[in-house]
């Protein structure tokens, strides 16, 4: 049950399996995102995704976003990219999606999208620009949402920063090719709060967790304020899920949502009720 006050923010969610789902609902989470490989890939049998079906069916937390989209095997770039392997793949996941209810899947996938020695980001790009945007139309048909994520540079290197990730989604200009800000990676690659701003109204979900361990909120004591006052700037009320390493979950699952809950409403000026 959330206030009016709680309805103007963001929503607190975790990356994390759907086994955790209890726990989760119980430390305060709303939302659970699960990930493509485990729920929806081709690689799932048909008997055990309508095991993962039934399983959503009962989570307390609302599942409805993916991530860990496109594995390392199936290029998005250079000459082993294989247009029509990705949009087979494409395809036969939001299919699945469609069935499983979920409504937006994230598109890290560095090793999918790492640039080849000798491949250029210039060259690279007017390509990965039309394959994304024939991705956004299968995504279409099964009233699904593509969400790119900028990664730090240690992961890959294509796409390294929020602002070139809202570039490319300017230049796919499709309503269902949208934009994730993962401000962890933002903290990585030393990227200001500004290109949240920016992002404006393509900016469609958001991923979170502290910059020098993955930790969660809290574990370190991260000032994400900046980055949630531009959340604010642009009127963003949709999901902030926790994408981090855990140690002890049952410990540490309610710190971490009582810790960026009171970031939030700082940062969303709302006043904090004991």
């Amino acid at each position: 049950m959330q206030s009016n006050a709680q309805a103007r923010m963001p929503v607190l969610g975790i990356a994390a399996s759907i086994e955790n789902d209890s726990l989760a609902h119980a430390a305060g989470f709303v939302y659970l995102e699960e990930t493509v490989k485990r729920l929806l890939s081709p690689a799932v049998s048909d008997t055990q995704f309508a095991r993962n079906v039934a399983m959503l069916k009962r989570a307390r937390c609302r599942v409805q976003t993916c991530n860990v989209f496109i594995p390392g095997y199936i290029k998005l770039t250079g000459p082993a990219a294989d247009e029509q392997r990705v949009l087979g793949y494409v395809d036969t996941v939001l299919h699945r999606a469609k069935l499983a209810g979920i409504q937006l899947i994230v598109l890290g996938s560095g090793e999918a999208r790492k640039l080849p020695e000798g491949v250029t980001e210039a060259a690279a790009r007017p390509r990965f620009i039309a394959l994304a945007r024939k991705m956004a139309a299968v995504a279409q048909k099964y009233n699904c949402v593509i969400a790119i994520e900028n990664l730090n540079s240690s992961e890959t290197n294509f796409i390294t920063t929020l602002a070139a990730a809202n570039e490319v989604v300017m230049a796919v200009g499709h309503p269902h090719f949208r934009l994730t800000a993962d401000i962890y990676h933002m903290l990585k690659e030393g990227e200001s709060a500004a290109s949240i701003e920016q992002a404006g109204k393509n900016l469609v979900h958001c991923h979170i967790a502290e910059r020098e361990k993955r930790t969660a909120p809290g574990v370190a004591g991260d000032d994400f304020r900046p980055y949630l006052q531009a959340l604010h700037k642009i009127g963003y009320t949709g999901r902030i899920m926790m994408e981090c390493r855990w140690t002890n979950a049952a410990a540490e699952y309610r710190p971490a949502v009582a810790y960026l809950e009171a970031q939030l409403k700082d940062a969303y000026h709302i006043s904090r009720k004991k």
